[in-house]
């Protein structure tokens, strides 16, 4: 039974037109199951497609999925609306495996293919699940899981005994899907050529392109593409809705991308490769985040947390998220002077970079080692003495190599953390070692910071010793102002990122200002600031001021304004603190930024960090302090490439009980 293709339709017709050819579709789709059902006595009720929905809690959104054809070629579609407005059109769903292996391929009388041909829908069952839990740290402190959930079990027709469940949920924030694969009678592994998931989007949605994780940001129509784009991937379609496309859980399996389809205003799944998969297992989640604003995508990006398992970390004290200055002497001297200027500025960690142990691109090297005039231990001491923790850089082919042997080691030192240097990604094989050493790391109680092209899918939930990751365009490429409005809707939308913020090195392409601001506007659990500075470059600035006062963690965050690429207000709240950062692109705007967010009778003291040519400085940073009462409005003009930082308290004291990391 064909239903209305609204895809096609909306080719042809503006907006308006495309959203009421969906609800006639939707209406129709009904009417003709309605139909087909009251006929199925006479025996026309088996080819016919019976539409099943998920909503949300809330009802906005509607997730419709239908299984439709002929025995033997059957194909499985699904579609999202939100508010009655299209989200996805009409799109297929498809997971195809090689059954190339001589047991598996007589069990199912077949030598390859797409599961979705040849599967029968035993049954349907329904789910929910309403619960709130506590982050051991993160950009809120209490996240609600909150969905309703479809699986829809099916079993094979060639061969009963062969099933796999499609399981769809609904949240208010988005959906998301995935597959398992229970048991099957001959033990053999499955092998996933490829998940053909696509997304079908109405006529004239832009989506921001990136072609690697450490890449520039693009707006681009859905044509014409040079290559896959990373993920998350974030989309403005008609009618003033945006959607996220994510994926979540992605730890034993391999990276997905997405990629065009020769279907109009089309993407589609683009696995790394092939992965062998033992039964029972399940997929990533497939996740589509909705809002009606930008900022709300950021807002929600818990929900990829929510699609991951709780903590594997029974004890997780040693798991202290703080600011970090990187030691590029490598020297005692040197060391022991990022020891005391993180000491005097209230940050946590120094980092040895690479190099410490040797050449880092090769296997020869040996971790275990200090190859350099560097007296590790008593510098390790020294900065017990001050507070101040200290981490190592170690390549991944020390990682590789000898992580097994490293990590008890620099546990007995008294390292507090490792940066992963290098890391492959992607594929199954280094996809499931880097998380098997990650966990390697939580049972010496060793923090992780993973750089380069890696970025997380929510597992920072699974394995929170995960601080933060790169697989993000930062200082180290020195972006320019407008690429840094582009991140937080994109890249931000996965989670911490180590953006390398940096503030008195003449490299920057922004404000001064600018750079305060991205310590609020970048969340990172592990903050690295001052990237390609050195202590010796602190000239007494008073501004200063705002990183050492900087949280790293949150107990809420808000996005005030923002539009992508073109500025973002981002408020954050530590106990009873507030920290506003604000960023342009490279032009100039005025902005006015409503306190509501403050809530009770009394008074607050507002520290403004702005930028102004006319300061005696070389940062040319003004400083001022103002008291502020909830609601009130504060009108501020950014310069371009410029940014504002706020730093806001109750008048009766200037702290909150939590010291700046937020613990």
């Amino acid at each position: 039974m064909a239903l209305i293709n609204a895809n096609v339709m909306a080719t042809c017709f503006d907006n308006k037109m495309t959203q009421l050819l969906y609800l006639l579709s939707r209406l129709t789709s009904v009417f003709i199951f309605i139909l087909v059902m009251g006929m199925g006595q006479c025996g026309f009720a088996q080819d016919a497609a019976a539409i099943r929905t998920v909503s949300s809690p809330d009802g906005n959104l509607h997730l419709d999925f239908w299984h439709t054809g002929k025995s033997g070629n059957k194909k499985m579609y699904y579609r999202v609306s939100y508010k009655s407005k299209p989200v996805i059109l009409e799109s297929q769903l498809n997971i195809k495996l090689d059954n190339h292996l001589s047991q598996l391929a007589l069990a199912l009388k077949t030598d390859a293919g797409s599961w979705s041909d040849d599967m029968v829908l035993e049954k349907a069952t329904e789910s929910s699940n309403d619960i709130t839990w506590n982050p051991l740290y993160g950009e809120r402190s209490a996240i609600r899981d909150h969905y309703k959930e479809l699986t829809l079990h099916f079993y094979k027709e060639s061969d009963p005994r062969y099933k796999m469940n499609l399981v769809l949920r609904a949240y208010n924030q988005g959906v998301a899907f995935r597959y398992y694969f229970p048991d099957n009678p001959t033990g053999v592994y499955y092998r996933i050529t490829s998940e053909e998931t696509e997304f079908t989007f109405p006529a004239n949605t832009t989506a921001w392109y990136e072609q690697w994780a450490q890449g520039p940001l693009k707006a681009m129509a859905l044509k014409d593409w040079p290559d896959e784009s990373e993920r998350p991937l974030t989309l403005q379609l008609p009618g003033g809705i945006y959607t996220s496309l994510a994926e979540a859980a992605m730890v034993n399996y391999v990276r997905t991308k997405f990629t065009l389809k020769d279907k109009p205003n089309t993407i589609a799944t683009a696995m790394y490769e092939p992965v062998d998969m033992v039964p029972y297992f399940y997929t990533p989640w497939r996740v589509i985040i909705v809002a009606e604003k930008p900022g709300d995508l950021i807002e929600n990006n818990f929900l990829l947390l929510n699609l991951n398992p709780p903590s594997q970390v029974k004890h997780t004290g040693w798991i202290k998220p703080g600011k970090i200055i990187r030691e590029m002497t490598l020297t005692n001297e040197g060391a022991k002077a990022c020891i005391d200027f993180a000491a005097a500025h209230n940050l946590h960690y120094i980092l040895f970079d690479w190099k410490w142990y040797g050449p880092a691109f090769t296997f020869d090297s040996d971790a275990r080692k200090v190859a350099i005039d560097l007296d590790l231990e008593n510098i390790i001491a020294y900065g017990n003495e001050k507070g101040i923790g200290i981490w190592l850089y170690v390549n991944q082919q020390a990682l590789v190599k000898q992580d097994h042997e490293l990590f008890p080691l620099y546990k007995s030192w008294g390292v507090k953390g490792v940066k992963y240097g290098f890391v492959q990604v992607g594929s199954h094989r280094w996809t499931t070692w880097l998380h098997e050493s990650v966990q390697r790391a939580a049972d010496n109680q060793l923090m992780v910071n993973i750089h380069d092209e890696f970025r997380t899918t929510g597992e920072q939930r699974t394995f929170p010793n995960i601080l933060t990751a790169e697989g993000i365009r930062g200082n180290e490429e020195m972006p320019d102002a407008t690429h840094n409005t582009i991140l937080p809707f994109t890249r931000g939308i996965a989670g911490a990122g180590d953006y390398t913020i940096c503030y008195y090195t003449d490299r920057i392409k922004t404000t001064h200002a600018h750079q305060l601001a991205l310590g609020v506007v970048n969340y990172s659990p592990l903050q690295t600031l001052f990237w390609y500075d050195k202590p010796s470059d602190y000239t007494g600035e008073p501004e200063v001021e705002f990183f050492e006062k900087l949280p790293v963690t949150w107990d809420e965050t808000r996005i005030l304004q923002g539009e992508i690429g073109e500025y973002i207000i981002t408020a954050r709240r530590s106990g009873s603190e507030w920290f506003i950062g604000g960023i342009t692109n490279n032009q100039a705007r005025e902005v006015s930024i409503p306190l509501n967010f403050l809530t009770g009778n009394q008074k607050f003291i507002t520290h403004i960090y702005t930028d102004d040519e006319t300061v005696k400085t070389k940062t040319h940073v003004r400083t001022e302090q103002r008291k502020v009462k909830p609601g009130e409005v504060v009108t501020v003009k950014l310069k371009p490439s410029g940014g504002i930082a706020f730093w806001i308290h109750p008048e009766a004291g200037k702290t909150s009980g939590k010291d700046s990391a937020g613990k």
